[in-house]
């Protein structure tokens, strides 16, 4: 693994990318994370490294807009565990759990990939969604004209 991409943060608050030489916001450096390429955000004044403040940010960021993944329960429970005997414990819990549900999200992925592209969900559900439209449409011309009939009787 190559080394971790500075980013220095300045007391004016902005983050500073020595790779790219320029300035990056915290949705840029959002973007690293998605991307997985490795980075440590360093205080330029103390030379403290403060990556997690930096992604406390991004997350507290992206709960505040759209849809939240995090709930107040889940928030609560969390500050109830700091400091608490068992905090290590949850953290762990918490990591190997997020990791384990990353590794099956992929092990999913591959075997969708693998599959023969007539067999692939969308193309059942495609396949369902037709069958679908013409038992509708079946209907429609079979029901209702009886009922159309009817009401053009009257």
């Amino acid at each position: 693994m190559s080394e971790p991409r500075i980013i220095k943060k300045y007391p004016n608050r902005r983050l500073y990318d020595t790779v790219d030489s320029c300035y990056i916001t915290l949705e840029g450096i959002r973007k690293l994370v998605t991307d997985a390429i490795p980075f440590k955000v360093i205080d330029n004044h103390t030379g403290e490294v403060i990556t997690r403040s930096i992604l406390l940010q991004i997350i507290n960021e992206q709960e505040e807009k759209g849809s939240p993944m995090l709930s107040s329960d889940l928030l609560t429970d969390i500050i109830r565990f700091q400091g608490d005997a068992l905090q290590n414990t949850l953290s762990s819990y918490l990591e190997k759990s997020l990791k384990l549900f990353t590794d099956q999200q992929i092990m999913l992925r591959d075997q969708l990939l693998e599959l023969p592209p007539d067999s692939m969900p969308i193309s059942l559900f495609d396949t369902l969604l037709k069958n679908n439209l013409q038992l509708w449409q079946h209907w429609q011309k079979n029901l209702l004209p009886s009922r159309n009939n009817e009401t053009d009787k009257e």
